[in-house]
């Protein structure tokens, strides 16, 4: 049995959680619940989290700098 992976978003018309299939984002879809019509759309905003995540590496990077550098003098 092949599992297809899912997302939750709300119903932007009724607020009902929806499962929906990754292949259907960004597809016009229909509520099963009160009918309306929306885009499939992921809440979790990857393009914004690159950013955030490099800052974060830079971050990471610039403490093992200084880390090596203070194991470097006590040596």
């Amino acid at each position: 049995m092949m599992h297809n992976p899912h997302f939750v978003q709300e119903c932007p018309i009724c607020g009902r959680p929806l499962q929906i299939r990754v292949e259907y984002l960004g597809r016009l879809l229909t509520c099963r619940h009160c009918g309306g019509r929306f885009t499939a759309k992921d809440s979790v905003n990857r393009v914004d989290s690159a950013p955030r995540a490099n800052s974060l590496l830079a971050r990471a990077d610039h403490l093992l700098k200084i880390s090596t550098e203070r194991l470097s003098e006590v040596e």
